[in-house]
């Protein structure tokens, strides 16, 4: 077997023909080899957006109250360790190293194929058993319904938003992925959904199943405190709590925060909260690669928008965060399969230069290719085509200065996938 993480994550990647195969056939049978019925309580969050912001929210307000929580979460940006942890605290190779091998053993007794996030999922959810945490927090990786995660019964489930993407596995209309996503509501269990205009089909299953249905702005509120911008008011049945908004930039963390609050609620027999743990939660949350500045001069900001509705959150944050004759510059990188024309739409009309770089990954799409597709959209747009996004985020770094030497305001917003926002954050690191 292997023994280092890295020789791991190699080996976990090949045991599979395929890198993404759904179904919950072969996980559920590890789960009754290994007997993965987990005696803490399990929140599943699914949705397009916001998965990981929520997760994290929820995660910062047990560790504030108390609780040992777990916290599982993909994809990473620099260490596979970032996706499982316990207090927010990630998970040391060694810790992984061996519930990888619990998990292998298993899989080799009963002939299975794993996907490499099948074998993380139920890797995961053991180390949680062996740390004996009080409450879980499982993000779905792709969907709902077929996804490893939903492979456990959770106490509570939410859906933070619902909008296209992964649409070959998910069907291309958002009534198609709402009912993918929405599968991972049960019978008689608190069922939360974040998005303020949910698809019907996402209304009639939670109905059908008999879930107890919560959907913001019909059962629950969060809205800014007008006299304290910093504040928010959340508001369910008789329950009314003003508090911090989340340390998290952008409007629609309202939406992800009060989503959190919501199951918190609905877990508050079981797992009570005080009221100061939340508080606090919303003031030390943190999560890189959600409009994190990373530098201020240049002014340096990284999101992992990767489709037109996480670029419309971004466009949001840019316009509420700069003034009028900024100069916007764009270190930018996008996998191939995903709406790379419907990103460069929204936020081609904020931006004065493009710095593309190529992902190398499998997937990746070539910095030409985006290129054109940026021309397409805008012909007098400014661009630069680069090896890599290494080499677009120096020459982007570069330009500014010039520009702050001539007095002028400048940022650099660097977005695309998850992989562009992890090789920058792998360059500051470095720089540190």
């Amino acid at each position: 077997m292997p023994q280092t993480l890295a020789e791991w994550l190699i080996y976990i990647g090949q045991l599979h023909p395929k890198s993404i195969s759904m179904g919950l056939e072969r996980a559920n049978l590890i789960i009754e080899h290994l007997a993965l019925k987990p005696a803490f309580k399990v929140i599943t969050v699914g949705g397009t957006n916001g998965k990981g912001s929520t997760s994290t929210i929820l995660a910062q307000i047990y560790l504030e109250a108390g609780y040992r929580v777990g916290c599982y979460t993909s994809p990473h940006l620099i260490d596979y360790n970032e996706r499982v942890t316990v207090n927010l605290k990630q998970a040391s190779d060694n810790a992984l190293c061996e519930a990888f091998s619990y998990i292998e053993k298993a899989r080799q007794a009963l002939g299975l194929e794993l996907t490499y996030f099948e074998v993380g999922t139920l890797a995961a959810v053991w180390h949680f058993m062996q740390a004996d945490v009080d409450v879980a927090i499982l993000e779905v990786g792709l969907g709902g319904r077929l996804d490893t995660v939903n492979a456990f019964e959770p106490d509570c489930a939410i859906i933070t938003s619902v909008d296209l993407d992964h649409q070959e596995f998910l069907g291309h209309t958002r009534e198609a992925i709402a009912y993918e996503k929405s599968a991972i509501y049960r019978p008689n269990k608190p069922a939360i959904c974040g998005d303020a205009a949910p698809p019907y089909s996402l209304i009639v299953y939670g109905q059908s199943i008999k879930a107890s249905l919560l959907l913001i702005n019909e059962h629950f509120t969060c809205q800014p405190v007008l006299a304290s911008p910093d504040k928010m008011h959340f508001k369910y049945l008789d329950t009314e709590l003003t508090l911090s908004r989340p340390n998290l930039i952008g409007h629609y963390q309202l939406s992800n925060a009060s989503c959190a609050i919501m199951a918190v609620l609905m877990l508050a027999e079981q797992l009570p909260v005080p009221f100061e743990a939340m508080q606090n939660a919303m003031q030390n949350v943190t999560l890189a690669g959600r409009f994190q500045t990373v530098r201020e001069q240049p002014k340096t900001i990284l999101d992992v928008a990767h489709n037109p509705h996480a670029a419309s959150a971004l466009a949001e944050n840019l316009q509420k965060n700069s003034q009028t004759g900024d100069v916007v510059i764009a270190v930018f990188a996008m996998l191939a399969d995903k709406d790379i024309a419907g990103v460069i739409k929204i936020l081609s009309p904020l931006v004065h230069c493009w710095f593309i770089g190529d992902i190398h990954h499998q997937r990746g799409e070539t910095s030409h290719n985006l290129e054109k597709r940026v021309l397409a959209l805008n012909p007098n747009s400014q661009t630069h085509t680069f090896d890599s996004v290494k080499d677009a985020y120096e020459a982007a770094q570069a330009l500014a200065e010039k520009y702050i030497a001539k007095g002028e305001n400048v940022k650099i917003i660097a977005f695309g996938s998850f992989f562009t926002i992890a090789d920058i954050l792998r360059l500051e690191r470095d720089r540190v």
